[in-house]
């Protein structure tokens, strides 16, 4: 019977040493969660046995237990390494249509040759849909996709309006020469703003401000230097291209513009020679408001001539710059034509058992029955940690505490081993009674 106990004394040290040395050799790996061993003792008895005198069987282990405490953060510069402060897991699955979901706190991914979202295994990282303000359209598992980056913003969008603000000088003089737009002599005034065609190709617009009279300007507008036409404009040059007329009152503010609506005619093909939409036409809006003197419209004073705003409402095609993910796990693409999508939330998954998790290897777990169903949910709600981004979360291994550990296990080993080696000797000392 002492042999037994003492190789379960054994079996036990070994597997304490084990567990510890597998700790020390994950003190490294992102995401790892530290074991402990846990053991118990071994009794046995008959209904009959004196329990006052029974001795143990000696040592089992009951369960090497994961501890899922907090790791460290250490931050990165990568926006895609992705650490949990708090309770849950990201879900990844092994193929962009599998239901074979694995769970990990290792934030460490990347972009494949997809455009996906992968961590170093291959696994998709899983996220809801989302609404074009960002907000989830489902937090459910069933529904979550692999996130993916689009390279583009889609289609660009042709200019269709030009918003101006800006003050023309009062003391200017009016021309004495009829308007040339290559002859800045004819003209007193002119500012430009780049505008998209229906492919997203760029061209500047220019606009001409010509003082006719006292309080009153005319205005022409080309597109890359080529003049267009606005086809109710009451001024004309000689050229046989009609101008808006802007009046202000004696004060100096936006009075009338005629025509009521400034919009150009159809971009001709000599402008728009790429092949785009031949039928785009440009509103310039100097957002007059009849009511009284507004902030947005233009103004006529003794001041220098001065553009204080000038906005178009198209879009060039845009390119990947950048990826945002907030602590609500919110993946926004950013591009090269200032505008922002965002694209998916990144789902996380709690359990009501983390310990009864299946490990898969790869700091990857699995759903088990003692672990209990996968709940989903967005990240700061609930009882859900926050995301942080360009961050990773380390191992919570305590390698001063394990090295401790490693010593007692050891001693521990070697007390065994010298209970064996005394059993062995009696042992021998029995056999040799004659």
């Amino acid at each position: 019977m002492s042999f037994n106990i003492a190789l379960s004394g054994l079996n036990a040290a070994q597997k304490d040493l084990d567990v510890t040395s597998n700790n020390i050799a994950n003190v490294n790996t992102v995401g790892f969660k530290e074991s402990r061993a846990e053991f118990v003792d071994v009794y046995a008895a008959s209904l009959l046995a004196s329990g006052k005198t029974k001795v143990g069987d000696g040592v089992l282990t009951a369960d090497v237990a994961q501890q899922f405490s907090q790791g460290s953060i250490q931050f990165t510069n990568n926006s895609l390494d992705l650490a949990i402060t708090g309770n849950g897991f990201f879900a990844t699955v092994p193929e962009i249509d599998s239901l074979e979901t694995s769970y990990t706190r290792a934030g460490q991914f990347k972009l494949n040759d997809s455009n996906f979202v992968v961590n170093s295994s291959g696994g998709y990282l899983l996220g809801f849909p989302v609404n074009a303000d960002g907000s989830s359209s489902s937090v459910a598992l069933s529904t979550s996709a692999p996130i993916q980056i689009p390279t583009a913003s889609g289609a660009p969008t042709k200019t269709s309006e030009v918003d101006v603000k800006m003050n023309l000088p009062a003391g200017d003089a009016i021309p004495a020469f009829t308007f040339d737009h290559t002859d800045p002599l004819t003209y007193n005034n002119s500012t430009s703003v780049t505008i998209f065609d229906s492919l997203g190709d760029s061209h500047v617009m220019t606009y001409y401000f010509i003082k006719s009279a006292p309080n009153t300007w005319d205005m022409y507008s080309a597109v890359d230097n080529i003049l267009v036409d606005i086809p109710t404009g009451p001024v004309n040059n000689g050229a046989g291209i009609n101008g808006a007329r802007l009046t202000f009152t004696p004060s100096g503010d936006f009075d009338t513009q005629n025509p009521t609506l400034i919009k150009t005619a159809p971009l001709n093909a000599a402008i728009l020679s790429n092949g785009a939409d031949p039928s785009q036409e440009i509103i310039v809006d100097f957002n007059l408001d009849n009511t009284g003197p507004n902030s947005n419209e233009p103004t006529q004073f003794a001041s220098n001539f001065e553009v204080t705003s000038l906005k178009q409402d198209g879009l060039a095609v845009g390119r990947l710059t950048g990826i945002n993910i907030g602590t609500d796990g919110l993946v926004r693409a950013t591009y090269s034509n200032g505008t922002e999508q965002p694209l998916a939330r990144i789902a996380l998954v709690s359990f009501a058992n983390n310990q009864g998790l299946t490990q898969v290897g790869n700091t990857s777990w699995k759903e088990s029955i003692v672990s209990g169903e996968a709940l989903a949910g967005e990240a700061g709600a609930g009882t859900f940690g926050t995301i942080n981004s360009s961050a990773l979360e380390q191992s919570n291994v305590n390698l001063t505490t394990e090295l401790i550990d490693l010593i007692s296990a050891q001693r521990n080993f070697q007390a065994n081993s010298r209970a064996l080696e005394v059993d062995n000797q009696l042992n021998q000392t029995i056999l040799q009674i004659r």
